[in-house]
């Protein structure tokens, strides 16, 4: 089980790496949907600027949110679990009765370009919720209907409101995030690997029940075999990564943006990343969130109590599952889900939840009680 630890000295700051690796990959995060989005503006709006001008008004809100958060004492939070959990599945509820289909799936609320989508801000939501669940729970965490099943039970319930839009990359961000929380809090390994095979099982069976996803299981073995259906995407991709080398074509140089790799500025982001700044580009950047990742392990370590370990773990875990599913999908590493790479493709809702999170995660590392600073 995850413990704090104690120590005579109290932080009294906020975790300036965590602040510095997040300018760094918002700036990046920009300046990349520009180069990605200029081709594919410029002819659907006549505006090159178009996504990178949204992404720059979200990305004031998110740090807006974040500063706001990182001030906001996070133990207020778990006062207000069941109400954010409430709103979560509310929110899931209203979009599958009022939503905006996009792309296949009725995950938005909002009309036109302009929207928000629930899931992104259920996530936050559920962390909080399943922390404050998780937190004192002690030997009950060793009994499975006491300790394992009420959790897992919350996240089930999210995920199958989520895969009645569908939403498959959310719900499994949801259930990876849920399942390092719990084992942070001590759940039994057998009762996590029992759960790990059933849920193959159910993947398995979500995979045969929608032709869509099986077709996206093939071109994901073999995606030559499709080069003009489901394997196009990932080929282009493998494409653009390929022509980069290791020092890339140079920014704003990609061949893929230019109408071959489809929405190059949100899921595939990475794939532009590749071919523009190379191996080394693409490396520098898997060590920035490599950078997040361990600041946020030690602060969820050092918190001062275990509501904050907890939700340390959760909006540390929520963004590391969420890299590896992108990096896995663009790299032909895992089939294609629909996940964005946190702040750097485009996206508000996604951009505003990550940026508030770390924000809560700023706060736990002004409280949090270091060995050292």
């Amino acid at each position: 089980m995850l413990r704090s630890r104690t120590s005579n000295t109290s932080g009294s700051s906020f975790d300036l790496v965590i602040v510095g690796v997040i300018i760094m990959l918002l700036c990046l995060g920009i300046v990349m949907v520009y180069s990605a989005s200029s081709i594919i503006a410029a002819n659907k709006f006549d505006d090159p600027f178009f996504y990178p001008k949204r992404q720059l008004i979200w990305a004031i809100l998110g740090v807006i949110a974040m500063m706001w958060f990182a001030r906001y004492d996070y133990h207020k939070l778990r006062q207000h679990a069941a109400k954010l959990a409430i709103a979560s599945f509310a929110m899931l509820v209203l979009v599958l009765i009022i939503g905006v289909n996009r792309g296949g799936s009725k995950a938005w609320l909002g009309f036109g370009s302009l929207g928000i989508q629930p899931s992104e801000f259920a996530k936050l939501g559920l962390i909080v919720f399943l922390a404050h669940m998780l937190c004192d729970a002690g030997d009950r965490m060793q009994s499975f209907w006491r300790g394992f099943v009420p959790p897992l039970g919350t996240a089930v319930a999210a995920v199958g409101l989520i895969m009645l839009e569908p939403d498959l990359g959310q719900s499994v961000v949801i259930m990876g995030t849920t399942l390092l929380m719990m084992f942070a809090a001590g759940t039994r390994i057998r009762h996590l690997g029992g759960f790990f095979g059933l849920g193959l099982v159910a993947f398995g069976g979500l995979v045969a029940a929608a032709p869509y996803r099986m077709q996206r299981i093939v071109a994901f073995i073999d995606p030559w075999k499709y080069p003009k259906g489901e394997g196009y995407q990932i080929i282009q991709s493998l494409y653009a990564l390929g022509s980069g080398g290791i020092l890339g074509l140079g920014l704003g140089n990609s061949r893929q943006k230019f109408l071959y790799l489809p929405e190059p500025q949100t899921d595939f982001i990475f794939s532009i990343i590749g071919e523009e700044l190379g191996f080394l580009g693409g490396l520098a950047l898997l060590m920035l969130f490599g950078v997040l990742v361990w600041r946020g392990v030690r602060t969820a370590i050092y918190a001062p109590d275990e509501f904050g370990s907890l939700l340390g773990v959760g909006i540390t875990g929520m963004i590391a599952v969420q890299v590896l599913i992108n990096i896995g999908v663009v790299t032909g590493s895992m089939p294609a889900t629909g996940i964005t790479l946190p702040f750097i493709s485009y996206g508000g809702s996604s951009l505003t939840l990550m940026l508030s999170g770390v924000g809560i995660l700023l706060n736990i590392s002004k409280q949090a009680v270091f060995p050292h600073r």
